[in-house]
């Protein structure tokens, strides 16, 4: 997620904090690095001149100049100012009436379809009860897949095969989701590949019909300003409340969310962040500019570790942990939950610092690792996985050739196991003191 401009960024700081103070002078070739790295990032030329005249205004104010660490000062300016560029604050879905409609606009190929899906669970997970409204009737595959999409997560999709005129689709809808009792509509429409006035005036119908809380622009991170020029048209001809960015997990240049909201004046509320059900983020302007600047995002990665566990499961888990009886079944599971939270590449990038150490130390995430873990563990009987320790020679062969593994790796995944539960145990009878003293005993 905007790695190459992180990068650029980071570069740009260290050399900041390497100068010892900002003057006059100094701050022009900085300033100049950061022009050029928000232009190579596809970032809004107006929206770069003026996001650089802040920052040198502010860099050169009586504060920062007379500060002991300027370098730090810097930093902190260019991240608030990034966090302003962004939105400034949190934009949250404004939910009115019963139900609350909310339509999906943008091009074909954008993601729409699986983006209502995504809202849908999410809004799920927040104690909603949503119904999906397939009005794309231009795209073929579009009904056949959000029907597919919504039985996966388990929401109701609305579906009247003798209909085939989106805006009846959408006044039946509204009118079933208020009888069954379903507090939001998240519509569907129909794209094209450019703007044209056939679309537009289908929009304007539907929203007239639905009169929705939410008209949200779905568009492809990874088409930079093109992105931001359709949403501007868009805007001015049904007026949008908010933006999706979609594939922003991808090696998206950051040209799309970073001139968004100065340029349309919309705030970008999610961001799609897979091809998952579950990868869809709320937007936290502030958070973003800490991962662009590599200093974490803490918060985000706490919010998905609570998604992923529940009150009942850590308890019982805690429980399992405390009688020894950690197997490799529960292993598995817990590899599942962490696979649900994202790529471990992603999930790492929320740590702060990593995106540097990942590059100093040269660090490959291998995203594979989990999934032959768990194929290992599957090749296992119920007694193996419960008690390892029956695991001879020839049981270890049989495991690698129903995975797919090595022998070697088998033994790899049943002595980590092992240390593992040891490091557990040892923490469990003499607390922080008794781990400590493994660690100095293994490094003796």
């Amino acid at each position: 997620m905007l790695e190459s401009l992180s990068d650029k960024f980071r570069k740009i700081l260290k050399d900041v904090r390497g100068q010892g103070r900002i003057s006059e002078s100094n701050i022009q070739d900085i300033l100049k690095e950061v022009r050029l790295a928000l232009l190579e990032a596809d970032v809004n030329f107006a929206v770069v001149k003026t996001f650089c005249e802040t920052i040198k205004a502010k860099a050169l104010g009586k504060e920062v100049l007379e500060s002991l660490s300027p370098g730090q000062q810097f930093t902190q300016i260019v991240h608030d100012e990034l966090a302003s560029l962004l939105g400034g604050t949190d934009s949250g879905l404004e939910l009115k009436g019963r139900p609350a409609a909310v339509m999906l606009v943008g091009l074909q190929g954008s993601g729409k379809t699986t983006t209502a899906a995504k809202l849908a669970l999410l809004l799920k997970g927040k104690g909603r009860n949503p119904y999906i409204v397939p009005a794309d009737l231009f795209r073929l595959a579009a009904v056949l897949q959000l029907k597919r999409l919504a039985a996966e997560i388990k929401v109701d999709c609305f579906e009247d095969e003798k209909l085939k005129n989106p805006a009846d689709i959408c006044a039946e809808a509204i009118r079933v989701a208020g009888i069954k009792g379903y507090d939001v509509v998240i519509v569907d429409t129909a794209g094209r590949l450019h703007i044209d006035d056939a679309l537009m005036a289908e929009l304007k119908g539907l929203k007239a019909i639905l009169k929705p809380s939410e008209i949200l622009f779905v568009a492809d991170s990874m088409t930079g300003q093109d992105a931001v020029n359709t949403a501007k048209g868009f805007d001015a001809a049904i007026g949008i409340t908010g933006v999706v960015l979609t594939k922003f997990d991808g090696d998206a240049r950051g040209g799309a969310a970073l001139s968004m909201r100065m340029t349309t004046g919309k705030p970008i509320k999610f961001v799609g962040t897979g091809e998952k059900v579950e990868c869809l983020e709320v937007f936290h302007p502030s958070r973003l500019a800490g991962r662009i600047l590599d200093m974490g995002d803490v918060m985000t990665l706490i919010e998905k570790a609570q998604t992923a566990y529940d009150d009942k499961q850590s308890v019982e888990l805690q429980k399992k942990l405390k009688k020894d009886a950690f197997t490799l079944e529960d292993f598995k599971d817990q590899l599942g939950k962490i696979k649900k939270m994202g790529s471990i590449d992603s999930l790492l990038s929320m740590v702060p610092g990593f995106d540097a150490l990942k590059k100093a130390k040269d660090i490959d995430v291998d995203e594979g690792e989990i999934t032959r873990i768990e194929a290992i563990i599957n090749s296992m009987t119920r007694q193996e996985r419960h008690d390892p320790s029956i695991l001879n020679s020839s049981r270890r062969k049989r495991i690698a050739r129903g995975s797919g593994a090595r022998v070697q790796d088998v033994n790899k995944l049943i002595n980590q196991y092992n240390d593992m539960r040891k490091m557990m145990k040892v923490f469990k009878t003499s607390g922080a003191a008794g781990l400590k003293g493994m660690f100095q005993g293994r490094m003796r």
